[in-house]
């Protein structure tokens, strides 16, 4: 299924999913309120109203609650997660964007998958502004998957991860490069650089909807993102070094997660402007439109704007 969130002519935030007639279901008045108004309720007791919906499908789908999707904007499909944590599992990005820094490859990188936490109450969705802060001139998108964490764990096994998670949207972790690179001179960081925005949607795609692409690491879905409309990278999830399940290990060792939570890959190689080098293309600018996409999981667009 697609779970989305999306705004109604009236101002009305909903939660639902995008039905087979191409319809957002108002998840909470379809069901006359059986179902929650909101995503996170939801994943917090998912299995349960999961089954609800596939007893009373038709039911739900045939009533009051559908609206054409020309006629609702969307929102962050998880506008309120209850953390995020990006992780740095693409060994192509992480050799390269060293590489044109003039740094060598980091041994321990190879030890275990690290991750740092991202600012979550920042969460923007598809077609929203996405404003570069006033001290920044090298902006910068990057290109990610992310999981949504659907069940309760703590020092959770990587043959065991796949229990624990709910589905995948499209992320943009976007960064104030030249902030970033100040903060971490000190040692600490990303933070300040990372703590403007970070872009979810255009859906919550659950695991079914593309287990037929499943690979070793995860699954063959391409990712590619596009700045004003010319395509700048080009990248699969199945190059993953580390699995989400080895993320999720790392993650819940000697601390526990729940539902709601979200596990961002890190960006794919060839993922950001970083990487890529600004005789690519320049750093971006108020007026860019930057499209991400991801097989299966749609197109998340943002444009940025002064702030």
């Amino acid at each position: 299924m697609k779970f989305i969130t999306f705004t109604k002519k009236d101002g009305t935030v909903s939660a639902g999913w995008i039905n087979s007639s191409n319809m957002a279901v108002d998840m909470h008045e379809a069901s006359n309120g059986t179902l929650p108004d909101n995503m996170l309720a939801f994943i917090e007791n998912h299995e349960a109203f999961i089954e609800y919906i596939e007893k009373n499908k038709g039911l739900i789908e045939t009533g009051n609650g559908s609206y054409p999707l020309n006629e609702v904007s969307m929102n962050a499909p998880l506008p309120n997660p209850k953390s995020v944590r990006d992780f740095y599992a693409f060994e192509q990005h992480v050799k390269t964007a060293r590489e044109n820094r003039g740094l060598e490859m980091i041994p321990e990188w190879y030890e275990f998958p690290v991750f740092y936490f991202t600012n979550h109450l920042a969460i923007k969705g598809p077609e929203e502004d996405i404003r570069r802060p006033q001290a920044c001139e090298w902006m910068d998108y990057e290109l990610e998957i992310a999981c949504v964490i659907g069940k309760e764990g703590r020092n959770i096994k990587t043959a065991d991860a796949e229990q624990h998670i709910f589905g995948f949207f499209i992320m943009n972790d976007w960064s104030a490069r030249d902030l970033q690179r100040q903060e971490m001179k000190v040692g600490l960081g990303p933070a300040k650089g990372k703590d403007f925005a970070t872009s979810f949607g255009p859906y919550l795609v659950t695991k079914d909807e593309v287990e037929s692409l499943r690979v070793e690491k995860g699954y063959d879905l391409e990712m590619i993102a596009r700045v004003n409309g010319r395509e700048l990278s080009k990248g699969n999830m199945k190059d993953l070094y580390y699995s989400f399940g080895e993320m999720i290990e790392r993650a819940s060792a000697g601390t526990t997660l729940y539902p709601g939570e979200v596990i961002g890959s890190g960006t794919v190689g060839t993922g950001c402007i970083l990487e890529l080098g600004t005789d690519v293309h320049r750093w971006l600018e108020p007026g860019d439109e930057v499209e991400l996409e991801i097989t299966g999981l749609g197109v998340l667009k943002n444009k940025i704007i002064e702030e």
